[in-house]
This record gives structure tokens, C-alpha cells and sequence, in this order.
């Protein structure tokens, strides 16, 4: 009998054995893709700080710095991961940059191309609160208004949450059931996956403090004042008596 020739992956994904509808390969390779996802986000960086910068002069680093990563998390929130939401169903055909872009990205997780239950819940609810939110959040911050801090600490948290869950989830099939989405590469691991989200858990995780640090100052402050305003009520009033 003839040897039998094994049939070769019809994708690079892992695990190879995965059903991706309709793939097709990238027409751009990662250093193309990579380098149009940057001047995407410069350009994005540079638009918002000529804005907030003629909007408020004396604005300070830390807060333009936290404008200008809200405005990027919702262009990220609303544009990019929402068109997942929309096209998850045909993203293994999708040859427009979006599209690509999920594909290069899906070589460190292969449940975006897979119609995966929880990544498309989790982008869904992303997209349509985090998203709005985000640019709301950013138009706080560079106007100086004070309810920038509650929306701070909520889109923060919400961010923080559903990175953990992204990333639990994925080691919780990995480590208990052996199933890995990532191919061997560390590149894809470890620069794609923990890297490029690690983005969304430390800097949530210190504004979610930074906003809940000012909030407290303020409740305080306030309880100083209630207290200041009451001891003078009490003093005055024992003087008219006198």
C-alpha cells in the first residue's frame, strides 16, 4: 500500500484543527500591518493633542496623557473591536486592513476567527459601552469637568474586568483542558497576547486608583466643609442668643 501524505493545515492557526469559514491569507505581511496600526495611532495622538492642547492651554502631562489614551481606547473600543462584533461571522475572508489586522492578531489567539461565544460577548459589550464611554470619558477630562472621575473609574473597571476574563479564560483552557489558540512562537505569545493587553490591565488599574484617590479627597473635603459650615452655624446661633 502506498504511504499515506499527511494533508497540510488549511491555515497557520492553532489549534490546527480548527474550523475558520471562508479563510483566506493576508495579502499584507506583519511588519506592513504592523506599521499601518502605528500611524493609525500616531495619527490619532496627534490629532487629539493639537484639540485639547487649543482647547486648554495649561492643561498638564498626566492629564493629556490620560486624554489621549481614552481617545485611543475608543477608537480601539468602538471602530476596531466593533467591527469584529459586526463581521465575526466572515472574519477568516475579511482582506480589508480591519480584517487583516484581526487575522495577524489571531495568530496569538485563533477564537477571533473561530465564532468564539465568550471573545465575541466580550468585544460586543467593548464596543458599544466601553467605546462611547471612552471618547465621553477623554471630552471630561481635557474640559476639566469633575464627573470626569465616576466615568474614569467606570470605564476603567470595565476594562480591567473584561482583560481578566480574556485572559483567564484562555488560561483556563490551557492549562486545564491543554488546549492552546496560540501558534509556538513566542513573538505571537508573548508580544501579540500578554503584551498588547497587558496595555489594558496596568494603565486601567492606575487611573481605576487615581479615580478612586480623587473621589475619596472630594467626599472628604466635603465632609470638612459639612463640618466647618455646622460648627459656625452652632456658634452663631449661641451668640444671637447671648
Amino acid at each position: 500500500m502506498p504511504a499515506t501524505i499527511p494533508t497540510p493545515p488549511l491555515h497557520p492557526y492553532y489549534p490546527i484543527e480548527a474550523e475558520i469559514i471562508g479563510y483566506l491569507a493576508n495579502e499584507w505581511n506583519t511588519l506592513e500591518l504592523c506599521s499601518m496600526f502605528a500611524a493609525g495611532c500616531t495619527v490619532i495622538f496627534a490629532f487629539t493633542y493639537v484639540v485639547v492642547t487649543r482647547l486648554r492651554p495649561n492643561v498638564s502631562v498626566s492629564e493629556l496623557i490620560t486624554v489621549l489614551w481614552f481617545t485611543l481606547c475608543g477608537c480601539i473600543h468602538l471602530f476596531f473591536e466593533g467591527y469584529f462584533a459586526y463581521n465575526f461571522r466572515r472574519m477568516g475572508g475579511m482582506q480589508d486592513l480591519f480584517g487583516q489586522l484581526w487575522k495577524e492578531y489571531s495568530l496569538s489567539d485563533s477564537r477571533y476567527l473561530t465564532q468564539d461565544a465568550f471573545v465575541l460577548c466580550m468585544e460586543s459589550i467593548t464596543a458599544i459601552f466601553w467605546g462611547p464611554l471612552s471618547f465621553l470619558t477623554a471630552g471630561l477630562i481635557a474640559v476639566d469637568h469633575p464627573l470626569r472621575y465616576p466615568l474614569q473609574i467606570i470605564v476603567s473597571l470595565g476594562q480591567l474586568y473584561g482583560d481578566v476574563l480574556y485572559y483567564a479564560t484562555c488560561m483556563f483552557d490551557h492549562y486545564i483542558l491543554n488546549l492552546s489558540y496560540s501558534r509556538p512562537e513566542a513573538a505571537y505569545f508573548w508580544g501579540y497576547f500578554v503584551f498588547m493587553n497587558a496595555f489594558w490591565i496596568v494603565i486601567p488599574l492606575i487611573l481605576l486608583l487615581n479615580g478612586v484617590g480623587a473621589s475619596g479627597r472630594a467626599f472628604s473635603a466635603l465632609a470638612k466643609m459639612e463640618k466647618t459650615l455646622k460648627a459656625n452655624g452652632v456658634n452663631g446661633s449661641a451668640k444671637k442668643r447671648r
